[in-house]
């Protein structure tokens, strides 16, 4: 008779120490499944699964030190056949493709957890990629979208804060007319009303982050 394939060997990233406890618990029921390590930031990350070279890895992406975009980019810049699994609370167009562009093969809104991670591990460790159906819709919804730039996104980011347009310019060397053209660009490219109204556009697709 056969020997039962070993166990799927995870890695849990997650600054949460309960997200990891429930990930753990809803692992331990399933034989084909073995949580190998836990990591709390993205460097920690990256050392652990050198150390323990898990057959798949559920990345954080808000995390202190490095962020899990970063984490992925580290880790599969030195192992290319990593398989990582993006288990985050943001269903934005633009942190998804961020992330799927570092290297994740999907990904997985934490409020679904119980419903879809079990299932996406065994796809991913198959060598599927997954990535669930509202921020695909999302993702589809903004293809074809102008992207802001470099500098559109660090204008956003200001706006964010709180920042007039002759603060914006202050803080980025640049004259205030530059600025308001900058901020002309961004409601056109996000389709916003009014400062305001990108910000919360900008947050709700993952262009910045709070």
């Amino acid at each position: 008779m056969p020997a039962p394939p070993s166990p799927i060997r995870i890695l849990a990233v997650d600054d949460h120490p309960l997200l990891r406890e429930g990930i753990a618990a809803l692992i331990a029921n399933h034989s084909d499944l073995s949580l190998v390590a836990e990591a709390a930031t993205g460097r920690e990350a990256v050392e652990k699964f050198r150390s323990t070279r898990p057959d798949v890895t559920l990345m954080d992406l808000q995390m202190p030190d490095m962020s899990g975009i970063d984490a992925i980019i580290a880790i599969r810049s030195e192992f290319p056949g990593a398989r990582i699994i993006v288990l985050t609370t943001y269903a934005g167009d633009v942190l998804a493709q961020r992330a799927l562009k570092a290297g994740a093969q999907a990904y997985v809104l934490k409020g679904l957890v119980r419903k879809d991670l079990l299932e996406t591990i065994r796809a991913v460790h198959r060598g599927l990629k997954r990535v669930q159906s509202d921020v695909a819709v999302q993702l589809a919804y903004h293809t074809g979208d102008s992207a802001l730039t470099v500098r559109e996104i660090e204008v956003l980011s200001l706006i964010a804060a709180g920042n007039s347009n002759k603060l914006i310019a202050a803080q980025l060397s640049i004259n205030e007319e530059t600025a308001k053209g900058h901020v002309k660009n961004i409601l056109a490219k996000l389709g916003a009303r009014d400062r305001t109204h990108a910000v919360t556009l900008g947050l709700q697709r993952g262009i910045i982050q709070l």
